[in-house]
């Protein structure tokens, strides 16, 4: 998000912050207040494709509205269709990921919305604040609490009652928590009552309302923690459960269900309640969908086609269709659909892959809004065609890269699509047409000489890398060495590589190329040969290096390959001089172009990701590090600099919100000390190199900053 006017915010910066060093602190924060920015505002590059949803809902009795939520853009609301999508939430919402959304059926004004996305990846949002309530359509929001809820999974709203609702609680992803289970309300969540909770470990992952008798209700558990470094899914804590007094009290429904549960789902047909549908994790042949004919007393297990049940954690998800019974979705990569009761399944095309939740008309089946990895979509004829996708700027971008063309490019890997180079300016106006892939893949880092980036390396997960030509158009493999090590253990591979692996080019020698996976590995020939700049900088411990998931699915995307290196450069000002850091916390330094490294983690750094380095342009031995423990439920903000080569280090977390977890520092080029923030929830600015921190919004909304930069001959200031 290029600010056109940034050179006009930098100057204006500078002007004001030349003479705070002597100055007290409250002299330096006043500097930097909202009212001294006068009209600068950040202008919005694109592209327009949507980014993934997992939340959507409908007004049964409008075809025209319906909501999702994103999982780092709030909530979004359309009037025509899903012709235009607006943002309803960006002034009111303390966080940005959406994990659930409920219409109340009796009055389609009462809208409640769930935060933290409940599709749990490693690379996400961290959590959410518990639930918001409108009663004009989300026009506004109250805040209704729950925020140690952390992930919610599913709202139900009573039929004829909109202040009567349960929320099925997912909680802390990466903790161990009491705020979880099925929470009910019949105040219009002025007060909370946890109704059923199952353990610590132990989320609720879905929820179902019998529409016919709302005293009737399922729940799915899910036991479950992700770890930086494995999944796990599955165990005691995991099963199905019923109630038949409003949530007062709830029985187990696990009879002939396998012994060892994973993640579940489940749904009742509102045509036939005695029929509920089930979705199991379970080991071998034994997971799928289950069928229930007597309203949970006993089940059948109908499938355990594997395109129903791939990748769990991610998924499983059923709906039964509100008109027959024998209609049954259920959601996995593709979105598929039985009409004989659960026996056989057929493929329905959607505009993106991975399915995350889906919305039927109750009045008319054919009517439906569907949530996946590229964004909320709509159908009127049952999933034969839908609404696009590509009027959504809900884009999660892992990094950004800047070119020195005119007009300038950007680049960056947008989750689960392509790598993208996106024009800053364009005549007429930027379109979707103005960009266009550059090798890799979703998860890629970008390295090229920006005054010349004929040749772009990018990345992706397990280790990819290509080369990208500009001139001829074309992309080819560099991989290091031809493995895929998806489902292997961590210590299997030669190398390891995180999904979102790190790739620069020298900035003092174009023909330089690097790639760090545990070792920083260098190419001096475009990519045809790797060798070892650096040993294992990583502290590689053997408990941390198995396989990705358990006990029932290994989890084999390579999402969590641990014990690697997550951000490496090279300074600016003396060449040679490599930097890296790793997801399990450790800092180290090469002075002589990787011939020895020196470990130089600051002392109060504990195991976490070192999410971001930065390298001063204006001090040798000056650099800025970002590291978060998110995925250890830890989401205190942490930054520190130095400037003795990383002898010593001085923390810089003075002045962000709690929970305002640091993604990424950045230095201005220009103004020696002036710093840039970005967090999990905005962006800061700090005008006495990190003694203390400013938000910094402007006009942005609430969303988490990946990365940032200042693009060098204009001054512009990229999110």
């Amino acid at each position: 998000v290029p600010c056109r006017a940034a050179v006009r915010v930098l100057l204006l910066i500078s002007a004001l912050v030349a003479p705070l060093p002597s100055a007290p602190l409250a002299a330096q924060q006043a500097s930097v207040e909202p009212d001294r920015w006068g009209d600068l505002q950040f202008r919005h590059i694109g592209p327009y494709r949507g980014g993934r949803s997992v939340a959507v809902a409908g007004v049964p009795r409008d075809s025209q509205v319906y909501y999702h939520g994103g999982v780092g853009s709030g909530v979004w609301k359309t009037t025509d269709a899903g012709l235009n999508w607006t943002n309803i939430a960006d002034e009111t919402f303390g966080t940005s990921s959406v994990g659930a959304i409920a219409v109340a059926p009796s009055d389609p004004n009462v809208v409640w919305v769930g935060m933290g996305e409940h599709a749990v990846r490693g690379v996400m949002t961290s959590h959410g604040d518990g639930v918001y309530r409108s009663t004009d359509g989300g026009d506004t929001w109250t805040h209704l609490g729950l925020e140690e809820t952390r992930h919610i999974a599913r709202i139900e709203v009573h039929p004829s009652d909109p202040d009567v609702a349960w929320v099925a609680a997912q909680g802390a992803a990466y903790g161990v928590s009491e705020h979880r289970g099925i929470y009910r309300t019949t105040n219009g969540g002025e007060s909370w009552e946890q109704v059923l909770y199952v353990g610590p470990t132990a989320s609720a992952s879905e929820l179902a309302l019998d529409p016919t008798n709302p005293r009737i209700l399922y729940a799915g558990f899910w036991d479950h923690q992700r770890f930086p470094w494995y999944v796990r899914s599955g165990g005691e804590g995991s099963g199905l459960w019923k109630s038949v007094d409003g949530g007062d009290s709830w029985q187990p429904i696990d009879a002939g269900l396998p012994e060892l549960l994973g993640k579940t789902a489940i749904d009742v047909s509102p045509t036939n309640p005695q029929r509920v549908y089930a979705m199991i994790e379970a080991e071998g042949d034994e997971g799928g969908l289950y069928r229930s004919d007597d309203a949970g007393a006993s089940w059948q297990h109908m499938t355990s086609d594997w395109a129903l049940r791939a990748r769990p954690w991610y998924y499983t998800e059923v709906y039964a269709d509100p008109l027959d019974d024998n209609t049954v979705y259920v959601l996995s990569a593709p979105m598929l659909r039985s009409i004989d009761g659960g026996r056989t399944f057929t493929t329905v095309p959607t505009p993106h892959g991975d399915q995350h939740d889906l919305w039927i008309n109750p009045n008319d089946s054919r009517v439906m809004i569907n949530a996946n990895d590229g964004g909320a979509n709509i159908s009127f004829n049952a999933g034969a065609t839908w609404s696009t996708q590509s009027n959504q700027p809900t884009v999660q971008f892992y990094r950004v890269a800047v070119d020195h063309q005119f007009p300038y490019r950007v680049y960056g890997g947008q989750q689960d699509n392509s790598s993208l180079s996106v024009p800053s300016a364009a005549p007429g106006g930027i379109s979707m047409g103005d960009s266009y892939p550059v090798g890799g893949c979703e998860s890629a880092f970008t390295g090229f000489d920006p005054d010349d980036p004929r040749f772009v390396y990018a990345g992706c997960y397990m280790g990819l890398i290509s080369e990208y030509d500009h001139r001829t158009q074309t992309s080819r493999d560099v991989k290091v060495y031809p493995i895929m090590p998806a489902a292997l253990r961590a210590d299997q591979p030669k190398y390891r590589f995180n999904w979102n692996a790190p790739i620069f080019v020298s900035p003092h020698d174009p023909s330089v190329i690097y790639h760090a996976g545990n070792h920083l590995l260098r190419s001096t020939n475009r990519g045809r040969s790797w060798h070892e700049a650096s040993p294992d900088l990583t502290a590689a411990e053997p408990e941390r290096l198995g396989y990705g998931g358990g006990p029932i699915t290994n989890e084999g995307a390579g999402g969590e390959i641990y014990a690697t290196i997550t951000y490496a450069t090279e300074s600016p000002l003396e060449a040679g001089v490599l930097w890296a850091g790793s997801d399990d916390g450790r800092v180290h330094i090469s002075r002589d172009n990787g011939e020895s490294w020196v470990d130089v983690t600051p002392d109060d750094l504990p195991e976490a990701m070192v999410n971001a380095i930065d390298v001063s342009r204006h001090e040798p031995g000056r650099a800025y590090i970002a590291a978060t423990r998110y995925k250890f439920d830890d989401f205190t903000p942490m930054a520190w600099r130095t400037d003795d080569y990383g002898q010593s280090w001085t923390a810089i977390d003075e002045g962000f919100e709690p929970d305002h977890w640091v993604r990424v520092v950045r230095e201005d080029p220009r103004v020696a000390g002036l710093l840039y923030a970005g967090t999990e929830q905005g962006l800061y600015l700090s005008a006495d190199n990190g003694a203390s921190w400013q938000p910094f919004g402007l006009n942005l909304p609430r969303t988490p900053i990946t990365d940032l930069t200042v693009q060098g001959p204009r001054n512009d200031l990229v999110l």
